[in-house]
């Protein structure tokens, strides 16, 4: 607390982290709330809060993953698939999305503004899927009518006009051309989205790499340099 030696307990933490971020501040609420975390590692609302910082700052795999454990420490709280509902519409994976608002406002059915969120949501899907039906035909009309342009180019400027079968196969090709530029397109941006959610990468291999690894460690039991050689010799790790 301010003013005194005592250390600052998780809730107090929690309460700078939740300042922070109404100011701004996401870098600053995070430590806050790591600190408190630190303290009371089953406190699952300082996930979901971490897990907003991290989603303001764009750091979107760790805000995923602050959302997933949140939900692993309690699973029928319904603000942990809010926030991982959160990630994913953030990220262009509107199918999750929808699925964690829904899961969400069947642990919370009275809450507007999850089934607001949820409406959204399906809306996006519905139109992403369009667009994915959609763009590839676009792409090879447009191939189309460059190669009618360079057809009637053709018979308009040149002395000698190319066959007409020639031509229909030029335009048929780069229709095709058109429409695998288009679908190319499409997977790129499935890749980009998907790249948003990928861990860090790994700077130091003696280190953690995420927040995940550190958890893991924790829960990896720690034996003493006896036990070590008695369990390796038994052909244990």
């Amino acid at each position: 607390m301010e003013g005194t030696d005592e250390a600052p307990t998780s809730e107090t933490l929690k309460e700078f982290g939740n300042k922070a971020v109404k100011e701004n501040k996401f870098e600053e609420a995070i430590l806050h709330y790591t600190h408190a975390i630190k303290l009371d590692e089953q406190n699952y609302t300082l996930y979901s809060n971490r897990s907003l910082a991290f989603l303001k700052l764009k750091h979107y795999y760790l805000a995923l993953d602050d959302a997933k454990e949140a939900i692993n420490i309690n699973p029928n709280w319904p603000k942990g698939y809010f926030r991982k509902g959160e990630v994913e519409f953030a990220t262009g994976h509107y199918s999750d999305a929808y699925e964690s608002y829904k899961e969400a406002l069947r642990l919370k059915p009275e809450d507007s503004t999850i089934l607001d969120l949820l409406h959204r949501s399906r809306k996006e899907l519905i139109r992403q899927t369009e667009i994915e039906k959609k763009v590839p035909w676009v792409g090879a009309g447009i191939g189309i009518v460059i190669g009618v342009t360079i057809f009637i180019a053709d018979c308009l400027f040149t002395l000698k006009p190319t066959h007409p079968i020639l031509m229909a196969a030029v335009t048929i090709i780069i229709s095709l051309i058109g429409y695998g530029i288009a679908k190319s397109y499409r997977c790129y941006i499935k890749n980009q989205r998907a790249g948003l959610l990928k861990a860090p990468p790994q700077l130091f291999k003696d280190e953690p790499s995420n927040i995940e690894d550190e958890r893991e460690i924790k829960r990896t039991p720690r034996y003493s340099k006896s036990q070590a050689r008695l369990r390796y010799k038994k052909g244990k790790l």
